[in-house]
């Protein structure tokens, strides 16, 4: 899926989105709003990662849905 359509129906992937990074609170999720950008930023935060690895990590996840 590409991040046009995951942006499009974020409400609906939240919660897989919460699935695979349970320590996104559901504001962060909100405030992220399907953007790549911003849950590649809020990844970096999170979990303490380097931006290249948070965005494989956002494109793997969407890859798989």
């Amino acid at each position: 899926m590409n991040w046009d359509q995951i942006e499009g129906r974020w409400t609906e992937m939240k919660g897989k989105a919460r699935a695979s990074w349970g320590e996104l609170t559901d504001d962060e999720l909100s405030q992220i709003g399907g953007k790549k950008d911003q849950l590649v930023g809020k990844l970096q935060q999170k979990y303490g990662l380097e931006r290249e690895e948070a965005e494989r990590r956002a494109d793997d996840w969407a890859n798989g849905l």
